[in-house]
C-alpha cells in the first residue's frame, strides 16, 4: 500500500482537542518541518494535548502559537541553549496546564496502552511528592508481595508525528539511531505521520518502525532542522539562538511565518 502523501494533506490529520505525540528527543530528530506546516494552516488545530518524552523547539513553537492547552512531558527546554521561551512565558501566565510526568510515568503509561490494560504497576514515585500533584495516579497493594506500588494510568495518543531518516512507501522506516519512545508512540497512536529525509520504493531489513502502524508518509528533506538528524546534519546552534532571540524580542510570530 502506498501511504505517501503531501505535507499539506498530512497536516490536516491533526484536529482540535486531540493528543499530539511528537517523536525525537530534546534537540535531535524533531518534526520541526511538520510543526511549521501545521502553524501555517488557515485554521490550525486548537486545544491540543502535547505528548512528548521531552519537549524541544518544535513543541515550543506549538505552545507559542497558542495551539496547546495541556503538556505532558518529563522535560521541556532547549538543553544548553536555556529555557524554552514560549513555554516558560505560557506557564508563568497560567495559560498552560502542565501534567507532571517523569520518565517512569510516561513509559509505564505507554506500556499500559500497549498491554491493553488501564494501568501499569511500578515501584516508581513511591516516597515522593509527585503523587500529590497527580491525584489520578493511584497507589495499590501487590496481592502477591504486599508491597505498595504505583498504578500509572494508560496514556493514549490520537496522532503521532515522527521524523525519520528513511522510509518506504508502505511506511516502514529507519530512525537513524537514538530511537527514544518513537516505536511506542507509533504503536499506541490512532494515526501516525512520518516525515522522512528520504522516501524509497523498498526498504530492506532491519527496520525500526513497521509500516502497519503508519498512516501517512511525507518526503521532507531537512525536516528536523534546526535540530539534528544524524548522520545527515548536525544541530544548528546559531538558528536555535536566533529563535530564542526572536521570542525574547517579541518577534515569535514573524519567526515562525518567515
Amino acid at each position: 500500500m502506498d501511504k505517501t502523501t503531501t505535507l499539506t494533506a498530512a497536516r490536516e490529520l491533526v484536529r482540535d482537542g486531540q493528543t499530539l505525540g511528537l517523536g525525537g528527543m530534546t534537540l535531535y530528530r524533531r518534526p520541526v518541518g511538520f510543526v511549521r506546516a501545521l502553524l501555517q494552516r488557515p485554521y490550525p488545530p486548537r486545544d491540543l494535548t502535547l505528548l512528548a518524552f521531552t519537549g524541544g523547539v518544535e513543541a515550543d513553537m506549538l505552545v507559542g502559537a497558542g495551539l496547546v492547552s495541556r503538556v505532558r512531558t518529563c522535560y521541556f527546554g532547549l538543553e544548553s541553549f536555556g529555557l524554552a521561551p514560549m513555554f516558560t512565558t505560557a506557564v508563568a501566565a497560567g495559560a498552560l496546564t502542565v501534567i507532571e510526568e517523569s520518565e517512569a510515568s510516561i513509559a509505564n503509561g505507554l506500556r499500559a496502552t500497549l498491554a491493553g490494560v488501564g494501568f501499569m504497576p511500578s515501584r516508581a514515585w513511591q516516597g515522593t511528592d509527585l503523587l500529590r500533584v497527580r491525584p489520578d495516579v493511584q497507589s495499590l497493594t501487590d496481592p502477591y508481595t504486599g508491597q505498595t506500588l504505583t498504578a500509572f494510568p494508560a496514556i493514549g495518543c490520537d496522532v503521532a508525528v515522527i521524523h525519520v531518516l528513511r522510509a518506504d512507501r508502505a511506511g516502514n522506516c529507519v530512525l537513524g539511531g537514538n530511537p527514544t519512545i518513537d516505536l511506542e508512540l507509533a504503536t499506541v497512536a490512532e494515526r501516525v505521520i512520518l516525515t522522512a529525509e528520504e522516501v524509497v520504493d523498498e526498504l530492506p531489513a532491519p527496520i525500526d518502525i513497521p509500516g502497519v502502524s503508519v498512516t501517512a508518509v511525507v518526503s521532507l528533506p531537512r525536516g528536523a532542522w534546526p535540530t539534528s538528524c544524524y548522520p545527515l546534519y548536525p544541530l544548528d546552534g546559531e538558528e536555535i539562538l536566533r529563535y530564542v532571540d526572536a521570542c525574547n524580542a517579541g518577534a515569535f510570530a514573524e519567526y515562525v511565518t518567515k
